[in-house]
């Protein structure tokens, strides 16, 4: 997957206006729903079917798109921050083809390198992660997972390292490039299975692509007690990292665990009851933790840092991927309106001192 396709698109700052007000750049109601301290905005529209969106530290909205023919691994776009609102129906944007003709499984998964600005993307579903630089050169960088999920499979740390949600469900395990072998260990009742996390240096001389089937798995540690009684059967989907670099999981029952370097999971939060698939995590400045819900709940939910659920958007259009940038906004893509909306705090900013 080393061809790379980069489609321009120009027009008149009157046809862009026209464009925007075509399109129905503004105010995302009727239809979203927030609270009494929140508003929302439709601030990028034209993005067929975005599924994950990332901020990279020049001040960029990335978006990844499957497209409107589904007919490449993904569609990416670099949009301005400061440029928005905009209609992005004829920006620029990079299209990766699928990797070979037999293999064509997509991306539905993104991270941005904090200190590079290299954008990794995981196969939704598959075993691989690429990554894509500033150049603009796409290189496999990672084989040997067992599933990747769409959604927050991948998350960098403050210090640049790169971590990986490995769904490796037993099922999981039979289908991966790498199966493990067969042993009594997989028969010992206090064995565990399910999904690893694993974290990675992009800076490590290694050569590519990475094997993380032989990577020593952050969880579970093996330096952990053995289990007592019946083990926990964890089925996280989705992660993150908080600003201690703690881990952020949660599994598929909407339970929502941290892990510290070295510990255990530890239950923080209990979303309500609903089937979340293909979720999206951020982390907020003052340590609250996002969640866009999906398709099949429709909101995005805070989590305070005590544990405190509360709903910031509702009735939403197939909410997916989700952003926070440092000042709080949440940059949340509507994947069945093909838009990304902004929601911020209501409350204007102070007016500027006089001179």
């Amino acid at each position: 997957m080393s061809r790379l396709t980069r489609l321009p698109g120009a027009r008149s700052g009157g046809a862009l206006a026209l464009g925007l007000l075509l399109a129905g750049v503004g105010p995302a109601s009727p239809g979203v729903e927030v609270d009494a301290d929140h508003r929302a905005e439709v601030v990028v529209t034209g993005i067929p079917r975005p599924v994950q969106i990332a901020l990279d530290a020049a001040g960029h909205l990335v978006i990844l798109s499957h497209g409107w023919r589904g007919d490449a691994a993904a569609n990416l776009y670099r949009l301005e921050v400061a440029a928005l609102p905009l209609d992005a129906t004829r920006m620029p944007r990079v299209v990766v083809p699928f990797s070979e003709e037999h293999r064509q499984v997509a991306f539905g998964s993104l991270a941005v390198d904090p200190r590079e600005g290299d954008l990794y993307m995981g196969e939704e579903n598959g075993n691989r992660v690429y990554r894509l630089n500033a150049g603009g050169r796409l290189d496999l960088f990672g084989i040997g997972l067992n599933q990747l999920l769409g959604g927050s499979s991948l998350a960098f740390d403050r210090e640049g390292r790169l971590s990986v949600l490995d769904y490796a469900s037993p099922e999981a395990q039979q289908r991966s490039e790498t199966p493990p072998p067969a042993s009594f260990e997989g028969l010992d009742p206090n064995a565990y299975h399910g999904p690893v996390v694993l974290r990675v240096d992009p800076r490590d001389a290694v050569p590519l692509p990475r094997r993380f089937d032989v990577i020593r798995p952050v969880f579970p540690a093996r330096s952990a007690p053995p289990l007592q009684g019946e083990p926990p059967l964890y089925r996280f989907i989705s992660t993150a990292i908080t600003t201690s670099d703690a881990f952020v999981l949660l599994d598929s029952v909407g339970q929502i665990f941290v892990l510290a370097p070295g510990g255990s999971p530890q239950l923080l939060a209990r979303l309500p009851a609903g089937h979340y698939h293909r979720t999206h995590m951020a982390v907020g400045p003052d340590g609250s933790i996002f969640v866009s819900s999906g398709f099949q709940i429709r909101r995005i939910f805070r989590v305070s840092p005590a544990g405190t659920v509360s709903v910031v958007a509702a009735n939403l259009g197939d909410p997916e991927g989700i952003a926070v940038d440092d000042a709080g906004d949440l940059y949340v893509a509507e994947n069945a309106l093909h838009r990304v909306i902004r929601i911020r705090s209501a409350l204007m900013p102070p007016p500027p001192s006089p001179q």
